[in-house]
């Protein structure tokens, strides 16, 4: 693989961004960034307690800035939060200047890998219904990224093929 892109992974929490990302970067030899992981090794905060004490808006400002600061470095894969691509300075770096990657799933299968966890601080005081809204709400905005990735019926492997056969086409 020698282009220069970055690889950006998005999609909903719980979509397997963060164990993609990880498997892809072993296949690759690219390094690997989890951007809720590095944010929290930044702060010495988990997310979820960045959103209780300082609020989803200051969240959302550091991690616009932190994103687009690692969007500027070499070649690499990124796993974005699942609201990260829903900025649009964050969504215009990665169509300009990186490649964009939608790990899609069911909405039933995204409810039941974050319906009440306690680690996804908008999962879990959201019902099934609030959910399915965020789901189809984000969808829209994840439709705008390079390539939809159908996850549902495809193991990781799988995935991680498909990723790496459509980044080596551009």
């Amino acid at each position: 693989m020698n282009l220069n892109k970055n690889i950006v992974l998005v999609g909903m929490m719980g979509s397997g961004k963060s164990t993609i990302g990880y498997i892809l970067s072993k296949s690759t030899n690219l390094n690997f960034i989890d951007v809720d992981n590095f944010i929290e090794k930044k702060t010495g905060l988990k997310i979820v307690d960045i959103f209780k004490k300082k609020g989803e808006v200051y969240f959302r400002n550091l991690e616009e800035k932190i994103t687009l600061n690692l969007l500027k470095e070499e070649k690499k894969i990124l796993s974005l939060g699942g609201g990260a691509f829903l900025n649009n300075n964050i969504r215009k770096e990665i169509s300009e200047n990186n490649l964009s990657f939608w790990l899609s799933w069911k909405s039933s299968t995204l409810i039941r890998r974050i319906y009440k966890n306690k680690k996804r601080p908008l999962a879990f005081d959201s019902s099934k219904n609030d959910l399915r809204k965020l789901i189809t709400k984000r969808s829209k905005i994840y439709s705008e990224a390079n390539y939809r990735i159908n996850c549902e019926s495809l193991s990781k492997s799988m995935i991680v093929k498909k990723i790496i056969n459509l980044y080596e086409k551009n």
